[in-house]
């Protein structure tokens, strides 16, 4: 029976995950959680007590994510700045494709709406890549006058706010696309001997992308729409 129990609690988790990426928190009731699911209000509250248990879960297991990911890119022998790269990558991918993930990130900007204690993001990311950093640095690969624990939060804001253009303008369809531009830019300043084209041809051969975005890059509009320059999630339906 636990394993059973495991599995639907998996079920319903993911189907609440596609509500609340669709909908958000506020949009999504634990009937449509159930009609989504096929299972019964009294069945989804036997799993999570309560809609804010619900969502907690899918913040916990956005965070659950990550370490996993963080321990696929600590290879020995791969330069820091090229494993830093390539982590961002893979992130990427998982925001794009996961929707445990991106749910997990849109109740987390609703947060206030959500009566739960949920985790603290972003701070983990600074430490991992003020981490690689130093790494690199001492691989003599970082700039001179860079420090990393300042960079590693520019560069996670950039990366972080990169998302929430791309998911706003494009659902994140050319976020790859975007985060190569965004390296072309951030390289030329971290590395010692700027070469950001050649560190990006390793980093995109070695976990399966296409050099492409170069090329998508310039056939993206130059702007869409005359919206204004307000920050924070897209509005959706």
């Amino acid at each position: 029976m636990q394993g059973r129990a495991k599995t639907t609690r998996r079920f319903l988790l993911e189907a609440a995950a596609e509500l609340f990426d669709e909908r958000g928190y506020a949009g999504t009731s634990i009937s449509d959680i159930g009609a989504r699911s096929g299972r019964t209000s009294g069945s989804i509250y036997f799993h999570y007590a309560s809609k804010e248990k619900l969502a907690l879960a899918v913040v916990d297991e956005h965070f659950a994510t990550w370490p996993e990911m963080i321990g696929r890119h600590q290879a020995v022998g791969v330069p820091a700045l090229e494993r830093l790269v390539a982590l961002s990558f893979t992130v990427a991918r998982a925001f794009r494709d996961d929707v445990v993930v991106r749910a997990g990130a849109r109740l987390w900007m609703e947060r206030k709406a959500i009566d739960a204690a949920l985790p603290t993001p972003f701070v983990g990311w600074i430490e991992t890549v003020a981490g690689l950093l130093e790494e690199a640095r001492g691989e003599g690969a970082l700039a001179a006058g860079i420090a990393p624990d300042a960079a590693a939060h520019s560069i996670v804001c950039a990366f972080f706010g990169l998302h929430t253009v791309s998911d706003a303008l494009d659902g994140r369809r050319c976020i790859e696309e975007h985060l190569y531009g965004l390296w072309s830019l951030l390289l030329a300043a971290l590395q010692a001997e700027p070469d950001p084209a050649s560190l990006l041809a390793r980093v995109m051969a070695g976990t399966g992308s296409s050099d492409a975005g170069r090329t998508a890059l310039a056939a993206l509009p130059a702007r869409q729409g005359g919206g204004d320059f307000g920050g924070g999630e897209p509005e959706r339906s």
